[in-house]
């Protein structure tokens, strides 16, 4: 018999469930990757909407002196209410303000409606939630580029649309992390999140080249463009998303047991060096509060655990109030209020700051800026790696907030240097910032949302995903509006309010990494007397 060849033999070597776990690994990947691509133009177009009028006066001066306009028509007045300051009503001295209250708008959409996602989301089929959302996402994002080719100079006009975009695309992020927390069990979860969480910087990086490629010609495709995509990616969604393992007959995860331990109605799940363990001392006041919603030892922990199988019927999605007294939830979900609204400064903000102190054109500085979300990326698996080695998530996250606070005030000084001081403290800020931000809204959500306190209620994810990621989002609004607000009085007032909210965010977490530093793995609980299948 013939030797199979070498890509045959790559290919054979991966078991059914694996392909699947992977297929569902990259497309979950794209499908929010196009969230952040439709995100990021906003930023990239701020710069066209409003631009300096120095140069353009100083280039008509000197047209002046060789002719003599008669025109009745204001000067630095262009057709369509434009003028060469940008597009109305963008071309006004209070710009900043407008601008910050546009980002205001989706922001806080985004942060109400988060907390209502994930308990629909979890009463509906994650396909049809997820693909309504994307085409929805993908309408109201082009419809805003629409604005420059219908001449649409109406502040309300623009407002609106970002308020229903940050709506609908709340139904993104509790899906996502839902259905790949269906797919990929406990095990190295840090990583596989980590690698996982890169979608968000590529999206951006995308969502900036893209922008960029129109942004001083037709900002309006700045934005058809991505929403055309988004709308795809829809489609996409609607006929390859697979929801749960069990639709296809695959394990939920990439650890297996023998077929022994599993019936069709139970899942056993031991331990036996915990089970060793726990039979030598006696349990740890933390953890014992951990295990059990009540507090109480549970009869079965130094044996078996028997949990409801994830294809069980009669489980009932879990409370909002439920998913608060999770613990750890409030404690994440305050620290992550501040971490994005540190992360979503730069989001809506760093090109034009980029514009104002290196003095680079829209584009360039858009380019220039996606250098922050490559350094997020390395930041984001970086926090990964760490917290699963040392199975310490708050305190991965509370000394990349402890470097971030020095970082950003180096940055701000450092940044006016020069172009080659600016690309280096970019890429460290990015990892530093994205670094917890990306931990805390994948792995840690994760992670809290199948608590052993739940009993195996394996509904409450979407629910503690939605929390965790809604609350944060209320810190996302709160950036670039205190951004808007304080950036005409100097930048560095905005760096000021950036270091204090990542001391902010460092201390909702003091407490839980003091929790971690006695028992490891308690602030999220991963201490558990069983392994996840």
């Amino acid at each position: 018999m013939a030797r199979l060849p070498p890509g045959i033999r790559f290919i054979v070597s991966f078991s059914r469930d694996q392909w699947y776990r992977a297929f569902i690994f990259i497309l979950t990947f794209l499908l929010y990757a196009s969230f952040h691509l439709s995100r990021k133009p906003i930023s990239i177009v701020k710069g066209e909407l409003h631009r300096c009028c120095t140069a353009s006066d100083e280039a008509e001066v000197r047209v002046s002196g060789r002719s003599q306009k008669t025109s009745d028509t204001p000067a630095h007045q262009l057709p369509g209410n434009e003028t060469d300051c940008g597009w109305a009503p963008f071309d006004q001295d209070n710009y900043q303000q407008l601008l910050g209250a546009l980002d205001y708008s989706f922001l806080c959409a985004y942060a109400v409606g988060m907390y209502l996602s994930g308990i629909i989301g979890e009463r509906l089929p994650i396909r049809y939630y997820l693909t309504f959302g994307m085409l929805a996402s993908g309408a109201f994002t082009a419809l805003f580029g629409l604005g420059y080719f219908y001449s649409i100079h109406s502040f309300g006009f623009y407002v609106v649309t970002q308020i229903v975009n940050g709506l609908v695309q709340t139904t993104g992020w509790p899906s996502v992390v839902t259905c790949l927390g269906n797919w990929f069990g406990k095990g190295r979860r840090g990583l596989i999140m980590g690698v996982w969480n890169s979608h968000t910087s590529v999206g951006n990086i995308l969502g900036s080249l893209i922008a960029g490629y129109w942004v001083s010609t037709c900002w309006g495709l700045s934005f058809v463009v991505p929403g055309a995509i988004v709308a795809a990616m829809g489609l996409v969604c609607f006929l390859f998303l697979i929801e749960h393992p069990r639709d296809i007959a695959c394990s939920s995860s990439p650890a297996t047991h023998p077929k022994g331990y599993e019936n069709s109605t139970h899942r056993f799940r031991l331990q036996k060096q915990v089970l060793t363990e726990e039979k030598n001392k006696p349990l740890d006041p933390e953890t014992q509060c951990l295990l059990l919603s009540d507090g109480k030892r549970s009869g079965h922990q130094n044996h078996v655990v028997v949990l409801p199988a994830d294809g069980g019927s009669g489980v009932a999605a879990i409370s909002f109030t439920g998913a608060l007294k999770i613990p750890g939830v409030i404690e994440f979900s305050l620290c992550l209020l501040f971490a994005k609204l540190v992360s979503y400064t730069f989001l809506f903000w760093l090109p034009l700051y980029i514009t104002s102190v290196d003095h680079l054109d829209v584009k360039k500085a858009g380019e220039l800026s996606t250098l922050f979300d490559v350094g997020g990326i390395f930041g984001g698996v970086l926090a990964g790696v760490i917290s699963d080695r040392l199975e310490k998530r708050a305190s991965t996250c509370g000394l990349m907030l402890l470097l971030a606070a020095p970082t950003l005030y180096a940055f701000s000084a450092i940044s006016k240097m020069g172009l080659e001081a600016t690309i280096a403290m970019l890429l460290l800020s990015g990892a530093l910032v994205s670094g917890p931000y990306a931990l805390i809204t994948t792995a840690v959500s994760a992670d809290l949302g199948t608590h052993k306190s739940l009993k195996g209620n394996s509904h409450a994810l979407a629910t503690v995903t939605a929390i965790i990621d809604g609350t944060g989002s209320v810190g996302a609004a709160l950036g670039p509006l205190l951004a808007g607000l304080l950036s005409p009085s100097g930048w560095s007032r905005v760096f000021y309010m950036l270091m204090f909210a990542d001391a902010c965010a460092l201390l909702f977490l003091v407490r839980l990494i003091h929790k971690e530093l006695r028992c490891p793995g308690s602030a999220t609980g991963n201490q558990i007397p069983f392994k996840e299948h």
